[in-house]
């Protein structure tokens, strides 16, 4: 069985407990607190040098990292990555998104107002990483306002991905009613077979 290294709020963690479950693959869960820098033990870092989540045990000492990595191994030979070699490459370009211009503009805010709640110290910061945040928003925006997933009009792990941190931008002070495409893409995202929330 799978085991999973992970901090609950992540979103990076929730993509891939959201794949497994949409793929009814058993596994375990192991939370780790990132805020308490259990991430940093020597025990973690022999899994994971970088010190981050997630971390996926696919057998005794063989462990996967970075969350779309994780992604594309889970979802290999299943209808969530598509065989044809140009959607194949478009789900990557997604994937390449959401970890450069998304979900690390969404999340860090995020982390600070929601997760550890220090708004005020890191307000500059913040409001820097919301300005890209938006930026990104309105690139996914205006792909979603003639499609209903981002790749090949069916639900793959680009949405799976890009929905992670984007579905709950709010809590990183973005202001979703803005992005009336991408609301109605969650819900389509949150109708699929097997959906978990992040909590």
């Amino acid at each position: 069985m799978y085991r999973l290294y992970n901090f609950p709020l992540s979103g990076n963690c929730y993509k891939v407990r959201l794949l497994l479950a949409q793929l009814g693959t058993p596994f375990e869960c192991v939370d780790i607190n990132i805020v308490q820098q259990e991430t940093r033990l020597p025990a973690f870092l022999q899994k994971n040098p970088t010190g981050k989540v997630p971390v996926l045990e696919i057998a005794p000492e063989n462990y996967l990292v970075e969350s779309n990595s994780i992604l594309l191994y889970l979802s290999e030979g299943t209808d969530f990555l598509p065989i044809d070699r140009l959607e194949r490459t478009e789900v990557t370009q997604w994937l390449f998104f959401e970890q450069y211009s998304l979900g690390a503009n969404l999340s860090r805010p995020r982390f600070w107002i929601s997760v550890t709640q220090q708004a005020e110290q890191f307000a500059p910061i913040i409001a820097y990483h919301q300005g890209l945040g938006n930026v990104a928003l309105e690139v996914l925006e205006q792909q979603l306002k003639t499609r209903s997933f981002l790749v090949a009009e069916r639900y793959t792990i680009a949405d799976t991905a890009v929905f992670a941190y984007t579905h709950v931008a709010e809590q990183g002070g973005y202001d979703m009613s803005q992005f009336p495409a991408i609301q109605a893409w969650i819900k389509r995202v949150q109708a699929q077979p097997n959906f978990i929330s992040i909590v």
